[in-house]
């Protein structure tokens, strides 16, 4: 682990054990406490879960069964861009499937995962509400609507200018 992520961890684990002594003990705790530690640091590290474990009994085995089950949760950071790309019914039939694969293979990762860099995440939702400007992605807040690969492609490369 990065010395970074663990003076990350330090400085929001007080917030975080408020929750697990709110919790700790529960039955249906764990579900809570991910959403915590989630919020609290973006995504669900190793650390957090080993801390879990031994405050509320339960093996680690199971919280990463849950962790991985549950879409919500991620086992690594986002990117410094995450980029959500529509495919929504309006998207879908104006051509999101060509957006999603020329980022695929622009970004050379999949949806869901992270850049290596991480610079960008790739994620699938299934509206933006932007249906009169579909095909649709949104970067952080930034929303782009009547999209080509060509013309995702000159966002791309201001966002990697950034």
């Amino acid at each position: 682990m990065g010395e970074n992520l663990s003076k990350e961890i330090n400085l929001n684990i007080k917030e975080f054990k408020i929750d697990l002594l709110k919790n700790g003990g529960d039955p249906g705790v764990l579900i809570p406490l991910l959403q915590s530690a989630q919020d609290s640091y973006g995504y669900v590290p190793e650390k957090v879960i080993n801390y879990i474990s031994e405050f509320a009994e339960i093996p680690a085995a199971e919280i990463y069964g849950v962790v991985t089950f549950y879409s919500q949760f991620r086992l690594k950071p986002l990117g410094k861009y995450i980029v959500k790309v529509c495919e929504g019914t309006a998207c879908h039939v104006n051509g999101a499937k060509s957006i999603v694969n020329m980022l695929l293979n622009e970004l050379g990762i999949g949806v869901g995962e992270t850049s290596d860099d991480g610079m960008f995440s790739l994620l699938s939702v299934a509206c933006l509400g932007c249906c009169s400007l579909a095909p649709v992605i949104m970067i952080n807040e930034e929303t782009f609507g009547s999209l080509t690969p060509d013309k995702v492609r000159k966002v791309l490369k201001k966002y990697r200018q950034k």
